[in-house]
């Protein structure tokens, strides 16, 4: 095989985000979430030891200079024993941990969250390690959901009895689900419909279906001049993996800083290239099940579309579960805002540092062993 890390990436798409000069403070709070999930039914191939998709679960709170501020999901609730699929978990053996609501984090930092400090909710979806307790916020505060949402997930349990949302998540307060075609005027930002949420370029929701109905992402604009954005990936993508490398990104020569700890920086790229499936740099680690997507085909052309953002050395992509950024050494957690992540380059820090998932598919590899195995999951 041809070394084909000298082979140059190529030109991802334009983004044609429109121009602005408002931008919004964006704090990534880790929502003392940690998932361990089987992967296999989720993602394939199944690396050597790699069986559980070990996650935290992010929440975005975005301050805008002239209104209240709104929060991009709520991660799981403390309480998850009272909703509907706690008796699923426990057959599964699923592990899962909280420490706090997310209103209780907010509390704790000085937010009234009680007193409506908070103008909106948007939720990236409807599944549980997302849509946190809506009751712990005043009704006034708002519940901003994607197209399809509300034809698909309500009304809440118990009025539903199959339904995976609680009723009182909605008692009383305002439900607003996005239509793209009207609200959004026709615009795209990359191969996205998009919506100005506040009208003045700073922060735009993101049409991201295939994973579930009315699953939306956020872009919010961190900096200007130059322009720098966050892109808040929900479960777009659960895994980095999914959508690196690509023909945009493909595996550097050296990896640096190492994701691996028994090999110094700069870790050979072609470590990592000799575990992958396809044995290419310039395609993604896995791919998703049928099963886990609500459509495969759509839920491919979105973790593409993320992909082309991902390349772009402007943007700042974070997925909800992305468990290779949980150090402070790396990354600014809330309280700290990350406006200053492109100054500080912590893209370019944090980007490869999924493959460190992959530790042991290398020494196995090295060992003559076997890297991978392909389930039995469509």
């Amino acid at each position: 095989m041809a070394d084909q890390h000298l082979v140059a990436p190529k030109q991802p798409p334009p983004l044609n985000v429109p121009e602005s000069k408002n931008t919004v403070k964006v704090s990534c709070i880790d929502a003392t979430c940690r998932l361990e999930i089987p992967i296999g039914p989720m993602l394939q191939p199944e690396y050597t030891g790699m069986p559980f998709l070990r996650a935290p679960c992010f929440v975005f709170l975005i301050e805008h200079p002239s209104r209240k501020p709104i929060l991009f999901d709520l991660a799981v609730r403390k309480d998850w024993e009272v909703l509907p699929q706690y008796e699923k978990w426990v057959r599964l053996k699923w592990s899962i941990n909280v420490e706090k609501d997310v209103a209780t984090i907010l509390k704790e930092t000085g937010w009234d969250v009680d007193g409506g400090a908070f103008e909106s909710i948007v939720w990236s979806h409807h599944h549980w390690d997302h849509v946190g307790d809506a009751s712990t916020f005043p009704s006034s505060t708002e519940l901003v959901v994607g197209p399809g949402f509300n034809e698909a997930h309500l009304p809440g349990y118990p009025k539903r009895q199959d339904a995976t949302l609680l009723e009182s998540d909605f008692v009383g307060r305002n439900l607003r689900e996005i239509n793209f075609e009207k609200e959004g005027g026709g615009l795209k930002v990359g191969r996205f419909n998009a919506f100005d949420y506040f009208g003045d370029g700073s922060f735009y929701l993101l049409d991201t279906p295939g994973h579930t109905v009315g699953h939306i992402c956020g872009l919010a604009r961190t900096t200007t001049n130059p322009d720098t954005f966050i892109f808040m990936g929900g479960d777009a993508s659960h895994h980095g993996g999914e959508f690196r490398p690509t023909e945009y990104l493909p595996i550097p020569k050296e990896l640096n800083p190492s994701p691996l700890k028994r090999r110094p920086a700069p870790c050979p790229g072609e470590l990592l290239q000799h575990v992958h499936a396809d044995g290419r740099p310039d395609k993604p680690f896995y791919n998703v099940t049928k099963s886990f997507a609500y459509d495969k085909a759509v839920a491919d052309w979105t973790i593409e579309g993320l992909g082309e953002f991902d390349a772009n050395e402007n943007v700042l992509l974070l997925t909800a579960h992305d468990d290779a950024v949980v150090d402070p050494a790396q990354f600014d957690f809330y309280p700290k805002p990350l406006n200053d992540w492109y100054e500080k380059n912590v893209a370019k820090k944090i980007k490869w540092l999924f493959l460190g998932d992959f530790e042991e598919a290398v020494k196995a590899k090295e060992q003559g062993g076997d890297a991978f195995t392909w389930g039995t999951y469509p």
